[in-house]
């Protein structure tokens, strides 16, 4: 018999109601071969690009009904899901914007030419889409990264049905944003298996597996998303999976730019930090500051900011424990002051707070090595820096990430002093966006976005944010030498569907 699935309310722990069962390896395997059964559907960009405003009309016309659900499930609140749902339609809509545009397919032709050296045959090459892909739900964002989130978007703007692993602290909410993106299938005349549903741990796993699944998304942990990862890779036939895992976000901050503001700088921390009690996967967890009287007022004005935070519920009480238990670790080290102790607030919350460590004991490898490993929630780890090498030192053993950011004085940022662009180009091997002066929580969803970064941030050098995540389901194919009569509509010579291209390597006007 299989389990139920229960809605529980992280302020409590208490369970509120069965929402489901978790799924069978039979019912996987139906519902998977009923999403490659409905493949050719999504076939036509217009009813794809219809779909994806249907449904992101529909998402918005349940706001209440969603919102109520998700903040009963994550305790994140009213005004930060409803904000959330509303950049959930939008990426709906950004990415029925670009499925009308048709850029995405990389149209090129090359006419046969026997002037070439070697002689070109007649080439057109543009990109299909890969088929049906698993979508794992994240735990933070119960709409965003989710059911209807931005792999599901982009999955299927590139005309791939979507198969979603729901996240076990949010399947009520899992169920209500499905039927409002089925109904919005059917709506937009399209078989509701485009989109579907599924719950429980073995059901992640046999998702992975089936052999009619041709790639996968992933938003959550290392341990998890390296399960998953190697089980994609160890199929008979492996697929893509394009894992987002973990990241510690790394700040360095100047001298010059502690002593121009470091009130400023702490405060703008402390919000980073604290936003969402830490739970966004852009939370900068790692920040090397100066010692000396400009890193002490950082410090002080972050001691203030943080101490007037409130204490808050995390997701689940297992997130809870393992923050507890993380921070307590990490604060019982040598050398290792807390001036905001983090922890337990109370028998459900948690409290902010963030540790202090001078900067040489990072520098090479010994038990303090956990202080530059990510620790889910609302806390972050000062490094103290001496010197430049201090710095070099320690960026030179952080893993992979998803964000890193430097904050430099006015006459750094202008290129007048110091060594701004050396700190870039330190930076810029560890992730896949780099700020100036800003904080990484927040993650636009705009064309040149990226939001990816090297190992263990994500498995793949793609992003799932932006429109070139629609990138990851796609795949090139080149027709040569095949009569016109026989061309797909989007290689013919007249261009039926007016879409971008480049015909003998030059861009038409």
């Amino acid at each position: 018999m299989s389990a139920p699935v229960w809605s529980v309310d992280p302020r409590t722990g208490k369970q509120r109601e069965q929402v489901a069962v978790e799924a069978t390896a039979e019912e996987i395997d139906r519902v998977v071969r009923a999403a490659h059964a409905a493949r050719e559907s999504l076939a036509d960009r217009t009813v794809r690009a219809a779909f994806l405003r249907t449904a992101a009309d529909r998402l918005d016309e349940a706001k209440d009904r969603i919102v109520e659900a998700a903040d009963a499930e994550t305790a994140l609140g009213p005004v930060r899901l409803t904000g959330e749902l509303a950049r959930t339609t939008y990426q709906l809509r950004a990415f029925a914007d670009i499925v009308d545009e048709g850029a995405f397919l990389d149209v090129r032709v090359d006419h046969a030419d026997a002037t070439q050296t070697p002689p070109w045959p007649d080439l057109r090459r543009y990109k299909v889409p890969l088929g049906v892909v698993a979508v794992y739900s994240a735990s933070n964002f119960p709409l965003a990264f989710s059911v209807p989130g931005g792999d599901t978007a982009s999955a299927l703007a590139a005309g791939c049905p979507v198969v979603v692993k729901a996240h076990p602290d949010h399947p009520a909410t899992s169920e209500v944003a499905a039927s409002v993106l089925r109904r919005a299938a059917e709506e937009s005349g399209l078989p509701a298996e485009v989109i579907s549903v599924v719950h429980g741990f073995q059901a992640g796993v046999e998702l992975v597996k089936h052999p009619l699944v041709a790639a996968a998304g992933f938003t959550g942990s290392i341990r998890g998303g390296r399960a998953l990862f190697d089980a994609a890779a160890a199929r008979p036939v492996p697929i893509p999976f394009h894992g987002e895992l973990g990241s510690l976000n790394p700040v360095v901050v100047t001298e010059a730019a502690a002593a121009e503001r470091a009130e400023q700088i702490g405060s703008g921390l402390s919000g980073s930090m604290t936003l969402g009690m830490g739970q966004f996967c852009t939370k900068p967890g790692f920040v090397l500051a100066p010692a000396g009287e400009a890193g002490d007022r950082l410090v002080k004005s972050l001691t203030e900011a943080v101490s007037n935070s409130e204490a808050g519920v995390l997701l689940d009480h297992r997130m809870r424990d393992n923050f507890v238990a993380g921070v307590k670790e990490r604060a019982e080290l040598p050398e290792v002051d807390a001036p905001v102790t983090p922890g337990s607030g109370g028998e459900h919350t948690v409290s902010a707070g963030f540790l202090t460590v001078p900067a040489r004991l990072l520098a090479e490898e010994g038990p303090h090595d956990v202080l530059l490993e990510e620790c889910f929630g609302p806390v972050t780890v000062l490094a103290r820096y001496e010197s430049d090498e201090d710095i070099k030192a320690v960026l030179g053993r952080l893993p992979g990430n998803l964000t890193a950011t430097v904050h430099l004085s006015e006459a750094e940022g202008a290129g007048t002093e110091g060594r701004a662009g050396e700190l870039l180009a330190e930076l810029t091997p560890l992730a896949g966006r780099v700020l100036v002066n800003g904080w990484p929580t927040g993650v636009a969803v705009a064309p040149a976005q990226h939001h990816g970064g090297p190992y263990p941030a994500t498995t793949s050098t793609s992003t799932s944010v932006g429109g070139t995540a629609i990138e990851r389901w796609l795949r090139p194919v080149t027709y040569q030498d095949a009569p016109a009569a026989l061309l797909p509509p989007e290689l013919r010579d007249e261009n039926p569907l007016g879409l971008p291209r480049r015909v003998n390597g030059r861009r038409e006007a």
